[in-house]
């Protein structure tokens, strides 16, 4: 590991393979180092119907290796190895990993999020054992079973639409009496014979025994505690910022996304953020590789305006 990359990606979800991508194709000496292989979050969505060029709906799954596949065409470095520690402070970034350092001259993070948790009583105890943060994962176990869906977003929503394929009924547990989710989705799920919506509900604690029997509810209006009986329970009430970021001085908002300029940059020269870590207003599977794209030309231009002359 003593060589210096001139792009280092830390991710190898959408954004971090778009990333690559751009920054093989401009011939720079570029490696994604990634902890759990390449596709991040995407790899866990069912169906998707909305990103451009494809006129049937594609698995996330099939997305992503379609995206390694053509970012490792352009001579690109693929690293399975998570990212610990980032030091920044020098001309040379470095990034620190169980088999050692990494060296580069800029650095992208594409580090992405992980689901957040309810935090109520059982929901760690019975993670694995009734309680999942992914349908795609995990549906298919819950054959004839009932379950409940907890979240009113788009992930919610889609996954609770996914999991009528096997389940016997969904119940959709919502703190409101209206969804954030996309209007088409919405109108899917309210039409879904298989799918019941309860309004104005939250889960104060998941009950069971070796897996979940179900789930203690209460009535955001009146304080109401009632109880419903389920076999599975899949949370999806948004996500959080991960990453090696603690001590580097990168600058983020009050909930830790990452802050950007519009060419990707943070507040530290030659380190760029793209993706879901970076704070913005809307988080896609499109906008995750634009930002892709534009942190590999910006990165670039950087190189040339910051190291042409060391290596003349």
């Amino acid at each position: 590991m003593d060589s210096i990359f001139d792009v280092l990606i830390v991710g190898a979800g959408p954004a971090g393979l778009a990333a690559g991508l751009y920054a093989g194709r401009a011939m720079l000496d570029t490696a994604v180092v990634e902890g759990k292989g390449p596709g991040g979050q995407v790899i866990l969505t069912h169906e998707i119907e909305n990103y451009p060029g494809f006129a049937e709906p594609v698995s996330g799954a099939e997305l992503a290796a379609n995206m390694a596949a053509q970012t490792s065409r352009f001579n690109v470095t693929m690293l399975n190895s998570p990212v610990e520690e980032l030091k920044l402070d020098g001309k040379i970034k470095e990034a620190i990993t169980p088999e050692g350092t990494l060296k580069a001259k800029t650095i992208i993070l594409a580090t992405g999020v992980t689901p957040k948790m309810l935090a109520v009583p059982g929901e760690e105890k019975y993670i694995g054992r009734g309680v999942s943060y992914c349908a795609t994962c995990d549906g298919a176990f819950y054959r004839g079973k009932r379950v409940a869906v907890v979240g009113g977003g788009d992930t919610a929503v889609k996954e609770a639409l996914f999991l009528t394929k096997f389940a016997e009924h969904v119940w959709l547990i919502h703190r409101r009496d209206s969804l954030r989710a996309e209007i088409i989705n919405q109108k899917r799920l309210l039409e879904h014979p298989k799918i019941t919506p309860l309004w104005h509900k939250v889960v104060t604690e998941i009950h069971g025994g070796l897996k979940v029997t179900g789930v203690t509810l209460m009535d955001t209006r009146d304080q109401a505690v009632s109880t419903l009986d389920l076999d599975g329970v899949f949370i999806f009430v948004g996500r959080k910022p991960v990453g090696p970021i603690e001590g580097s001085r990168i600058h983020t908002d009050a909930e830790g996304y990452i802050i950007t300029d519009e060419n990707m940059q943070t507040n530290i020269p030659g380190v760029y953020a793209i993706g879901d870590i970076r704070h913005k207003a809307w988080r896609q599977i499109v906008t995750a590789v634009s930002d892709g794209a534009v942190a590999a030309l910006s990165a670039a231009e950087y190189i040339q305006d910051n190291f042409q002359e060391d290596e003349k």
